[in-house]
């Protein structure tokens, strides 16, 4: 509210000034008017001072309001570009020294003061302009700077959002200079306040040109011997040769992961316009996942921008030209044939700004066509993923944007399509990859189902309990076997997943009447007590489960599910080790908890379905060699010292005498075999220890300890995993990670760089009926029912990881497993078998003292 709003809006004179037409109320009782003797005197006195200080203040308020307040201004800065048409490019112009540069510079400023001087908007608050750099076209960049009252700013930042037409506007005044410059594609956006805070603390600018056949480095000051500097702006502005665009690959990014703290922003251009932004990034990037970047023309800004906090190591990047229209640019043009492929300019990798793309698409006569991108990013800030106004793929008139997951099918009701790939000149994605092949009108999917998004399944696919359409349509009406379990909801699951303590239906159907009523509560032994008896003080359950997490951690008698401190005492608190609260009185619990934690950030014997894992993401992963024949299986470090894998590993085959340590090599840090790095350690063993009842038959007790031949140095690529109590518990549904260098596939080929993926702990009585009654109480089972996941040769002996919680909440990671058996890879219904550690605990504590 205005202060002209508030207070008395008129103090009144002398009686002989007061107006006399003022008339008053008559006072209904007249004594009540009539003057007091004693304090009447004071009372006056203290309402005129009373009265002289409200005048007083708001006397204040009123000059503050009209005098200070209106000269109290921010200041407000534009970047922006513009081409100039009647000038040719000059070598010199790149650099800002030379004579050409700054007499050209100078021109520009001298128009920009004009232009804005005839707009009121603008005239009366800007302080002056300065030309950045100039680039082939001739294409100049400037900033503008400008002194904004409060209030003002608003009015400021739509006046120089039409930047244009006030630059079209003044070139065509009649009384314009005959050497003036000419403008064209005049661009200009409002800097943002975290960079102009910047340019106040400290900064660093940097310039670039590359040239043919060279590849020049950027890194972030002081890399890689120190961490990047904190309140920091850094800039680089990048050229090529004219007819050549920018190409920046990152082969070291860490950064903060809150983009908040510290980014690097890219831009098509050689200042900070917010509306040629390419990318936003912070955060971990694996060198397994490189960041690469193409510009649209023959420059290119990079920005970091650092805060106050944490620092990290920083980025170093490889900067490169290449031809426009080359290698990793081209795109479009006509397809002829019943199938085929294409993909968006630079995929895997960041395709360029401003870029347009069209195939022409043709299949037998009387065929249809069908397009099925099987990767589809074209994320970008604004788009909602419907208007798709910005970066979008056409296929005929239909428009897809945004990031899809899964595959996207499209069906195009004839044997002609035109596809086309649009870019606009800010923020890019990855891009797509997709495929086409002609189809049968009347029957699109021959011998197999189509989903309703029209992709096409094998019918064995089809109410199988999966999702394998992405839109559930295989799941739909479907009329359940005898051997499957009709859920409330009409989806049909195998019946052994039933009261595995996973809700498969959705609906919770295969979960009830799992052996216990609705009101009574499952003991970890497979009692049953009523609900209201858990938490209650006393061992309902027998083996006192029903008295574990009760909201406190107390003393409680010893038993085979609680958890023993090293005074001897037991708590109720349920998996309490290095969970970062203090449970046992002697702080047992949160002792030796120096593992389980990556050091790296990440933006989840073979693998069989998984992904390559980042470097440093499992830092406890070991490849054991087999001297002269490479990697045999995988173990886990759980000490400077020691390791952890699985007997069968061990055992002499009559060739060679695995049961010997000379005949191991330990490789610790590996991400990719065969290529040493800096982070690779490789040591000898001093002794290997199988577990004395292994048998060889069953896999039962499949564990073996290895000690390794000197202590090894931790890293951020070498760390312990946390070894669990014998009372840990994993419960049935756990997400836990399988990671490792074997095969592929069933009978396939090892993998050169490490695998991870995601399974879940599968119930122990389910899993028995699965395995045909081959588990024991040693085995933990783990997997994807559906298969397609699992772990496989060349992956024995390596680890079977939980992590206790998210890693953002400083999670640590558990060693639940050791790879041990299974029936083929990945098959359906078959998971994989693993040691469950658990169960050797004391054993291992025996031998290793950890």
């Amino acid at each position: 509210m205005d202060y002209m709003d508030s207070g008395m809006r008129y103090t009144p004179k002398p009686d002989k000034d007061w107006d006399t037409s003022v008339q008053f109320l008559p006072a209904s009782d007249t004594k009540k008017l009539e003057k007091k003797k004693g304090p009447g005197r004071i009372g006056a006195v203290v309402g005129v001072v009373v009265f002289a200080a409200v005048l007083s203040l708001m006397t204040g308020l009123l000059v503050w309001h009209f005098h200070y307040r209106k000269d109290v201004r921010e200041k407000r800065m534009y970047t922006g570009s513009m081409r100039i048409t009647n000038q040719v490019f000059e070598q010199a112009y790149e650099n800002s020294n030379s004579t050409e540069f700054k007499a050209l510079a100078k021109q520009v400023a001298e128009q920009l003061k004009t232009i804005y001087s005839k707009t009121p908007q603008l005239a009366k608050y800007y302080v002056g302009s300065t030309v950045e750099a100039f680039s082939e076209g001739v294409v100049a960049y400037y900033l503008s700077e400008f002194k904004v009252p409060v209030g003002q700013a608003a009015a400021v930042d739509s006046a120089m959002a039409s930047m244009d037409k006030l630059v079209d506007k003044a070139q065509r005044t009649a009384h314009r200079p005959g050497n003036a410059l000419v403008f064209e594609d005049v661009v200009s956006s409002g800097v943002s306040s975290v960079f102009i805070s910047c340019f106040t603390i400290y900064f660093y600018d940097y310039t670039q040109h590359t040239r043919a056949n060279h590849i020049g480095t950027i890194t972030s000051p002081g890399f890689p011997n120190t961490p990047y500097p904190p309140n920091t702006y850094i800039q680089w502005q990048l050229r090529a040769d004219p007819g050549y665009v920018i190409k920046l690959d990152f082969d070291t990014f860490n950064l903060e992961e809150d983009c908040k703290n510290d980014f690097v922003k890219l831009y098509d251009s050689l200042v900070a316009i917010e509306s040629r932004a390419m990318e936003e990034i912070c955060g971990y990037y694996s060198p397994s996942d490189p960041l690469s970047f193409l510009s649209s023309r023959n420059v290119m800004l990079v920005t970091l921008v650092t805060s106050e906090k944490g620092n990290y190591p920083g980025i170093r990047a490889h900067v490169s030209q290449v031809q426009k229209g080359g290698a990793g640019m081209k795109c479009g043009g006509k397809i002829i044939g019943p199938q085929g492929a294409f993909m968006s300019p630079n995929f895997p990798n960041y395709y360029p700004p401003n870029t347009e793309c069209e195939w022409k698409i043709e299949v037998p006569a009387g065929k249809w066509i069908s397009v099925i991108f099987s990767k589809f990013l074209l994320f970008e800030p604004g788009q909602n993923g419907k208007d798709c106004t910005k970066d979008y793929v056409a296929v005929n008139s239909k428009k897809l944007c945004g990031e899809k997951v899964g595959q996207v099918a499209e069906t195009v009701s004839s044997n002609v399509a035109t596809i086309r790939f649009v870019s606009d000149r800010s923020f890019v994605d990855r891009g797509f990859n997709a495929t086409f092949k002609a189809i049968d009108s009347l029957d699109p999917c021959p011998k197999m189902f189509q989903c309703k998004n029209q992709l096409c399944m094998d019918l064995k696919l089809k109410c199988d309990g999966w999702n394998d359409c992405g839109d559930m349509s295989d799941e739909l009406n479907c009329k359940c076997n005898e051997s499957d379990l009709q859920c409330k909801n009409g989806l049909c699951k195998p019946m052994f997943w039933q009261c595995d303590g996973v809700n498969d239906c959705g609906d919770n159907t295969d979960e009830l009447n799992c052996g216990c009523k609705a009101d009574q509560f499952l003991c970890l032994n497979s009692a049953c007590v009523l609900k209201k008896k858990r938490c209650d003080g006393r061992d309902d359950c027998g083996d006192g489960s029903d008295e574990l997490d009760c909201g406190r951690t107390t003393s409680t008698p010893c038993n085979d599910v609680t958890y023993k401190c090293k005074n001897q005492m037991c708590i109720n608190k349920q998996n309490p080790e290095c969970d970062g609260t203090t449970d046992c009185a002697d702080g047992s619990d949160e002792e030796n908890c120096d593992c389980g934690q990556r050091l790296l950030r990440f933006k989840g014997s073979r693998i069989v379905g998984g992904q390559e894992a980042e470097q440093g993401e499992f830092p406890w992963q070991v490849s054991l060699h087999v001297k002269a024949y490479g990697h045999v299986c995988g173990a886990s470090v759980i000490s400077r010292r020691w390791l952890v894998t699985a007997a069968h590993c061990v055992q002499d085959d009559g060739k060679i005498k695995f049961s010997q340590p000379r005949t191991w090599e330990a490789h610790l840090g590996v991400h990719t075999q065969r290529m040493p790095g800096k982070a690779v350690v490789k040591l000898g063993l001093k002794q290997v220890i199988p577990h004395p009842y292994y048998n060889a038959y069953t896999y039962d007790n499949d564990i073996a300890l290895m000690e390794l031949a000197s202590d090894v140095a931790f890293s951020d690529y070498i760390q312990p995993i946390c070894l669990p109590a014998a009372q840990h518990v994993f419960p049935s549904g756990t997400t836990v990670s399988i990671t490792g260098w074997g095969a592929t596939r069933e009978g396939g080929s090892a993998a050169s760089v490490l695998q991870k993926a995601q399974v879940r702990i599968i119930n122990g009585t389910v899993c028995n009926r699965l395995m045909s009654n081959q588990i024991t109480s040693r085995m933990l089972c783990a997997g994807i029912l559906s298969g397609g996941v699992d772990a496989c040769q060349g992956d024995s002996g390596g680890p079977l990881s939980s992590l206790a919680s998210p890693a953002s909440e400083g999670g640590r990671s558990f060693l639940a497993g050791v790879v041990s058996w299974g029936d083929g890879c990945a098959r359906r219904n078959k998971p994989g078998i693993y040691s469950t550690v658990t169960k050797f605990r004391g054993w291992i504590k025996e031998k290793t003292g950890v």
